[in-house]
């Protein structure tokens, strides 16, 4: 793989976590709001498979994909009142959502540290 293509994927990916992280950040502050419906964004890995991303063919029998969208679409979530109001925000889920985030945040940080540091590496010998 290309690492100009690695890190446009890193890059999309911390694109994605953040609208998640907003859609997170709004349910948590609607929780209390009446008739709120909680909200979400599809998985990255279906935003990812909704798209192809372009490759490079270095060998007659690569297969040859084309384009690359970065189209997030946000996605309301069912489910039963956790309050006394009738907003579907369930505060337990938003914070585990929240957590998931900020793991995929610091694990997209460390990759992508990790391969510019062996790009570097190459360049330097």
């Amino acid at each position: 793989m290309d690492t100009v293509q690695l890190f446009d994927l890193a890059s999309q990916q911390a694109r994605w976590l953040s609208v998640r992280q907003t859609a997170v950040a709004n349910n948590i502050a609607n929780a209390n709001t009446p008739g709120y419906r909680s909200v979400d964004v599809q998985p990255f890995r279906q935003v990812l498979d909704n798209s192809l991303m372009m490759q490079t063919v270095t060998h007659p029998s690569h297969m040859r994909a084309t384009g690359f969208s970065s189209a997030v679409t946000r996605i309301e979530t069912d489910g039963s009142p956790s309050n006394t109001s009738s907003s579907t925000v369930k505060l337990e889920n938003e914070l585990v959502k929240s957590g998931e985030v900020a793991h995929a945040y610091e694990l997209n940080t460390a990759i992508v540290k990790a391969f510019h540091r062996m790009v570097m590496m190459t360049v330097k010998t």
